[in-house]
Formats: structure tokens, C-alpha cells, sequence
């Protein structure tokens, strides 16, 4: 399993939804969202002190349906970014004096969500 190294510092959580959290279209294909297996509890696992935007290329149309998914799961979240385009997103960010590294990222297969573990180490 991999593992993801953090500071003890809040965190902003990036994430794409579909194919990431959810079933890619699943909203069209079977009319309601699904998580992909591990998905939820990873959400659930994100603490407090940390930010959670979404950004999907869903547009807002469908912003209504997407938001009572998030609310009747009860997920946290702090935005979400709709009408994203559909190719690359990129990550631009400095790292601290300290060293430590600001900018973190994870491609994965489309629909099956990664095993991760994410260690909080006090000493960056």
C-alpha cells in the first residue's frame, strides 16, 4: 500500500469526482450517483481541519442533484468547482522555506479508487 507523507498542518483535498469519488456518469448511466468502493470512507476520513473542494466537469445543470448526493452522504465539503474542462488539471504551488513540499498529486484509474495510507509526520 502506498503512503502519502503530510505535515501536521491543515491540508486542502483537491478532488475530481467522477471516476475519482464516484462512478464515472453514473448519474446518467443508472439516474444516481454510487461511490467507488473506498471512496466513502475516505472522504469520512478527511479531518476537520482540512479543506475539501471538488471540481468536476459536470456543469450546472446538474450542480442541484450533485450537492443533495453530498448532503444525504453526509459529506463535508468546502466547494465545488463545476464546468471544469475536461482535460488536465494542474497543480502549481511553492514549497516552504522549511523544505517542506506544498504540492502533492495522484493519477489513478479511472473508477477504482487507490489504497493509500496518509501519515501525518510531526517533524515537517
Amino acid at each position: 500500500m502506498d503512503k502519502i507523507v503530510l505535515s501536521p498542518l491543515g491540508h486542502t483535498w483537491i478532488l475530481d469526482l467522477d471516476g475519482t469519488i464516484v462512478k464515472h456518469n453514473g448519474y446518467k448511466i443508472d439516474g444516481e450517483d454510487s461511490f467507488i468502493p473506498g471512496a466513502l470512507e475516505f472522504l469520512r476520513n478527511i479531518p476537520d481541519k482540512d479543506m475539501v473542494v471538488f471540481i468536476t466537469s459536470r456543469t450546472t445543470e446538474y450542480e442541484a442533484i450533485t450537492v443533495d448526493f453530498l448532503k444525504k452522504n453526509n459529506i463535508r465539503y468546502d466547494s465545488i468547482i463545476f464546468n471544469a474542462p475536461y482535460g488536465e488539471r494542474i497543480l502549481i504551488n511553492d514549497d516552504k522555506p522549511s523544505g517542506l513540499q506544498t504540492g502533492k498529486s495522484i493519477c489513478i484509474k479511472r473508477d477504482s479508487f487507490p489504497e493509500f495510507e496518509v501519515i501525518e509526520d510531526e517533524n515537517l
